[in-house]
């Protein structure tokens, strides 16, 4: 039998993310990292929040905390635009849902670039028709033929630094997905499901240039971040699955009117 649960129109997700925005020290905070785009940045924020029924049921200053993140990485979190995302995943050890803060392909592209240190930074997608030749004594690659359908097969990422070094990765849409499973706490979910091409380039990239490559500050912090994400995705993939209970339904209701407003949100993993 379902729960019946009275809220005020007043008290919603978003609303509480609004009156959280609308906090002093809170605009202080996104002032500091933005200055003057403080504001267009806040109001991003409802946009994301209100749109993705997964972030809605994370604590809004939880959410408002991780958009500070990007905020100071001069990284717009707009979906669309590909530099940040902010997703959702479930934490079934806290029984509640966790904001995280996602690099895009853009953002990723621009914080290398901030080192000074690079000529050329490109990433792309690899399609039917094209094909991947490697040199198995010097690891270079080379990519032959033309593009014959929309079938994509693969991604890589090439960069040359000022002092002339150069370097190449691809990696098979197999690829990708096996080192997404394994790594990310959110595939398929996510910006992995709306926005794959943009995820797989971030992560061919992020592979080559952590590797070879030279880092920004920011990038470094990043990349140490993203480690110990890693890290605890392998920890768990070791480890049983832990067995989450479905909690009982609850019905929202709205508080003047009694129309039913909306169910719990089926949990995503």
């Amino acid at each position: 039998m379902a729960n019946i649960q009275k809220i005020n129109q007043n008290n919603t997700p978003v609303a509480n993310m609004k009156n959280l925005l609308m906090n002093k020290g809170m605009q202080e905070m996104f002032k500091n990292a933005l200055d003057k785009n403080a504001d267009a940045f806040m109001a991003s924020i409802i946009d994301v929040y209100s749109s993705d029924s997964y972030l809605m049921h994370c604590d809004a200053k939880e959410v408002a905390m991780v958009a500070l993140k990007a905020a100071t990485l001069k990284l717009p979190i707009n979906k669309e635009l590909g530099f940040a995302y902010l997703v959702a995943y479930k934490d079934n050890n806290a029984n509640k849902f966790v904001p995280q803060m996602q690099i895009g392909y853009k953002g990723y592209v621009q914080l290398a670039m901030r080192s000074g240190q690079y000529k050329n930074l490109n990433a792309n997608i690899i399609y039917e028709g094209m094909e991947i030749e490697e040199d198995y004594l010097s690891g270079e690659i080379k990519i032959i033929g033309s593009k014959k359908s929309d079938k994509v097969i693969g991604y890589f990422c090439y960069f040359k630094l000022n002092n002339g070094f150069e370097k190449i990765k691809y990696m098979s849409v197999e690829e990708i997905r096996n080192h997404a499973k394994r790594f990310s706490k959110t595939y398929p979910k996510g910006a992995w499901r709306d926005n794959f091409d943009s995820m797989a380039l971030k992560t061919v990239t992020r592979l080559l240039v952590s590797k070879y490559g030279p880092m920004s500050t920011e990038m470094q912090k990043l990349e140490m971040e993203e480690e110990d994400i890693e890290l605890e995705s392998r920890v768990l993939e070791n480890n049983a699955a832990i067995p989450f209970t479905p909690e009982e339904e609850t019905v929202i209701v709205d508080e003047e009117t009694g129309e039913i407003i909306s169910e719990d949100i089926q949990a995503p993993f």
